[in-house]
């Protein structure tokens, strides 16, 4: 019985934890978003305001040159919006469609990016793309997570071989022997065990790779599609973070110098580049786990000590209501806050419940301890070398616990 209420005891205390966790991080992602929010419309508004100022002035300038009506051109405008939705660009471009164009799609699709560039126009195929990304997404989440776990397993290979081989360069260990992990004779994978790199190591290599990956994918970029090398980092952190917004999109040109080359070049960098963000991202939010764990451990500390304060100050304070809603209290599973409550002045009443309760006797324990003393249990050795007489029953148990409360004392 005891036992089942320390399980639940311990369930509710994670799930309070878990929900303390969930709150603080919901309130420091609200404030992030207020803070980016903030400064992206500070950057971002002075120019939106001058190009529509400067869209304003350029088809006032065009009606009056060419003596069109505005009215007219704004329906010839909405016109070009529709055609676009279903790749009508001004400037030529390759299919969007043919089989090439369809796999970049769906790859997009289930990466999770979405570039927004190549959209479904038909009813047919929006109701499959319901179905088919759910799937497909699905799959895919799983394959990065294993891609992370993989990532993990090499960097312990790559770490006890390096430990093997500083051991055999000191001559502690032969040639043909095998370390295995914490000295025991496991397995493959027991050995494995007390490799695992921590998770910041993790992170600093992950963070490595992407950066190489996206630096060397710039390179390509700004040579076949003449962007800039800045242009072509934010095309590479847009696609591999998954965000996607379609400003830029790479593979897009009618025609392109090795075109099969650089759209399998294309297709392998974003895939290793997703598999790194996404797993960087998986690490990262360990750590703003083990940060916001740091931080209600702080305020927790914080609340203990000033509660501590308070009943200290309080604690020869005679409160009659208090007193009487413990006595008409009779559940025997009542958790107490701390010991402190039952430490009273004495000059002060105590009932024996009182005196169980503080003491934190429940039920299974009275049990235990009304048979040891019937039966000449060990808790007698407590009285009889503090002098307290011993006896059975209630009163057997009440002169153990005053003598181990001796004891400690």
């Amino acid at each position: 019985m005891a036992r089942r209420g320390d399980e639940g005891g311990c369930a509710v205390l994670r799930l309070n934890e878990d929900n303390a966790r969930f709150g603080l991080l919901a309130m420091l992602i609200l404030l992030y978003l207020l803070c980016g929010a903030a400064v992206f419309s500070a950057i971002e508004h002075p120019t939106e305001l001058r190009a529509k100022k400067l869209w304003t002035q350029r088809l006032r300038n065009f009606t009056e040159t060419h003596g069109i009506s505005a009215e007219d051109l704004k329906a010839f405008l909405r016109t070009y919006e529709e055609a676009n939705v279903y790749g009508v660009r001004v400037d030529a471009l390759r299919s969007r469609w043919d089989f090439p164009g369809a796999f970049y799609f769906v790859g997009t699709v289930v990466s999770t990016i979405g570039f927004g560039m190549t959209t479904p126009a038909t009813i047919g195929g929006k109701i499959f793309l319901i179905f088919y990304g759910l799937i497909g997404c699905a799959a895919t989440i799983l394959f990065f997570n294993l891609f992370l776990e993989r990532i993990i397993t090499m960097l312990a290979y790559i770490m006890r071989w390096f430990h093997e081989r500083q051991l055999r360069r000191t001559g502690i260990l032969m040639p043909s022997d095998h370390v295995r992990g914490s000295g025991t004779s496991g397995g493959e994978s027991d050995s494995l065990e007390s490799w695992k790199p921590s998770v910041y190591y993790v992170m600093l290599i992950l963070g490595v790779a992407a950066l190489l990956i996206a630096c060397c994918a710039s390179a390509m970029y700004t040579a076949m599609e003449e962007w800039g090398y800045f242009e072509s980092l934010y095309f590479c952190f847009v696609a591999f973070s998954t965000i996607g917004f379609g400003d830029l999109v790479s593979g897009q040109k009618e025609y392109y110098m090795n075109q099969e080359a650089y759209r399998f070049g294309n297709c392998l960098f974003i895939l290793m580049g997703v598999c790194c963000i996404y797993s960087l991202f998986n690490v990262i939010s360990i750590v703003i786990k083990q940060t916001l764990n740091w931080i209600l451990k702080k305020l927790d500390c914080r609340c203990c000590c000033r509660c501590t304060r308070k009943r200290l100050w309080h604690r020869n304070a005679v409160n009659p209501e208090h007193i009487k809603s413990r006595r008409n209290d009779v559940s025997v599973d009542t958790v107490y806050d701390s010991e402190a409550d039952g430490r009273r002045m004495s000059g002060e009443m105590i009932s024996a419940k009182d005196f169980l309760a503080s003491n934190k006797v429940s039920l299974a324990i009275m049990q235990k301890q009304l048979y040891e003393t019937a039966n000449g249990g060990p808790r007698q050795s407590y009285a009889r070398h503090n002098g307290f007489s011993g006896g059975i029953g209630a009163l057997a148990i009440m002169n153990n616990r005053l003598a181990e409360t001796s004891v400690d004392r």
